[in-house]
């Protein structure tokens, strides 16, 4: 049941889709450049600001972002993602262990990284199968430690390495070059290496230098492994990069204790989300997960609100589309991304809103064509219906003139929940 009276949140996360001007679009960004009458639909209902999800130069990896647009202050409230990804992967995980987000990836000679995805073409199945075989098959000896991968979505996979003897400590670098760590969170770096990285402790505890060693052999043990696997045999006999490193980053050592949002800001939210770090953050946070098949179109991914939104305060939905495009340098696929949202997710939506619908859309941080990466740049935030309307389109120009102004991540869902449950005048 609703918490009570009051306009439902309707809270939409275009994942990565801000993004700078690009030649490749005429000076444009993918934003500008689509073609999306229904949110333009609703930005005219509306008004527009400017959102630095974590901080003004920040990076944030999405885990992060997500955490602060739903409320909480990553500073305080994130110990990692890699905890994050296990709970929402469905791996058993306790205080001490040491969970970690990994990607599947291709080395080349040496240490050299061909491919951080293997080319975005690896199976479920092969995935899957992989990820069993290094569970069943590597086991750490210079601290003895147990091993569980688990394969996620793509290339993706969540890594929990279990101490036999004691625990682990999450004050330790990544093996994967293109994500660091500052002040205990993971940002994107803006020139990433090509190299595997070795891991290292970032303090001077038995902990931390067991967490390094461990992933340090993991590291070597798994290449030896995925190297002569018969899933990387069949991919290199088709032509395909095979999948033999796994690059580490995000170390966890604990879950998150915080309040959940209906204990912090008194409404029950649900959400829609298909990534697990994405699921994990809902667990933590009391958000209770509507589950939608594995690859739904975005049609059904809008039957599915308008079903669920009968059911809580309100529904917050991670939009993975825009993000990969733009990991890929891929300006046109980006726009295509957005207007098949606009045409197939916003469309019916909002042919079948219901009048007591406050909708917020914004990104969980910009991934630039041109850099091929998490930028810094403030993203756009539309919140509708709102008086007097600003007039104009979910673009970062426009965003960047409205009235809204500019805000932190932390104070998004504040401001929505405020909106949406005012307080009563006097008598």
């Amino acid at each position: 049941m609703a918490a009570g009276p009051g306009r439902k949140i309707v809270y939409v996360v275009l994942d990565g889709a801000g993004d700078r001007p690009t030649a490749a679009l005429g000076g444009r960004t993918p934003l500008a450049a689509a073609q999306t009458p229904h949110l333009d639909r609703l930005a005219a209902r509306g008004q527009l600001g400017l959102v630095y999800t974590v901080g003004p130069e920040i990076a944030p990896e999405s885990d992060v972002a997500v955490t602060a647009i739903l409320g909480y202050d990553p500073h305080t409230a994130h110990v990692g993602r890699g905890p994050l990804e296990a709970l929402g992967a469905g791996v058993s995980f306790r205080e001490g262990d040491l969970a970690l987000r990994g990607n599947f990836a291709t080395l080349g000679s040496g240490w050299r990284i061909v491919d951080r995805r293997v080319g975005r073409n690896l199976t479920a199945e092969e995935a899957r199968a992989l990820a069993e075989a290094v569970t069943a098959e590597v086991r750490l000896s210079e601290v003895p430690a147990e091993v569980e991968v688990r394969a996620s979505v793509g290339h993706r996979c969540a890594v929990v390495l279990r101490r036999r003897d004691g625990r682990f400590s999450a004050a330790v670098s990544n093996t994967d070059p293109a994500y660091g760590r500052v002040g205990g969170l993971g940002v994107a770096r803006a020139a990433a290496g090509d190299e595997v990285e070795e891991a290292r402790p970032l303090d001077d505890s038995p902990e931390a230098r067991a967490a390094a060693a461990a992933m340090n052999e993991f590291t070597h043990r798994v290449r030896e492994l995925l190297d002569r696997h018969p899933v990387n045999a069949r991919r290199r006999a088709e032509g395909k990069l095979p999948a033999n490193i796994i690059l580490l980053r995000d170390a966890g050592d604990r879950l998150p204790a915080v309040p959940t949002i209906a204990e912090r800001f008194g409404v029950r939210l649900g959400c829609v989300v298909e990534m697990p770090v994405e699921r994990g953050i809902a667990r933590v946070l009391g958000m209770e997960v509507v589950e939608i098949a594995p690859g739904a179109g975005y049609r059904a991914w809008a039957a599915t609100a308008r079903q669920a939104l009968r059911a809580y305060d309100g529904l917050y939905l991670h939009l993975k589309g825009p993000d990969e495009p733009g990991h890929d340098g891929d300006a046109a696929r980006k726009v295509d991304s957005l207007e098949r949202i606009d045409a197939e997710f916003f469309g019916p939506l909002l042919d079948q809103a219901e009048r007591d619908w406050l909708w917020a859309v914004t990104a969980d941080h910009a991934t630039p064509v041109d850099a091929r990466a998490h930028t810094a740049d403030p993203v756009p935030l539309l919140v509708a219906p709102l008086e007097p309307p600003d007039g104009g389109r979910f673009t970062e120009a426009d965003a960047a003139r409205g009235a809204l102004g500019t805000l932190r991540g932390v104070d998004i869902l504040p401001l929505l929940v405020r909106l949406a449950r005012p307080e009563p005048g006097p008598a």
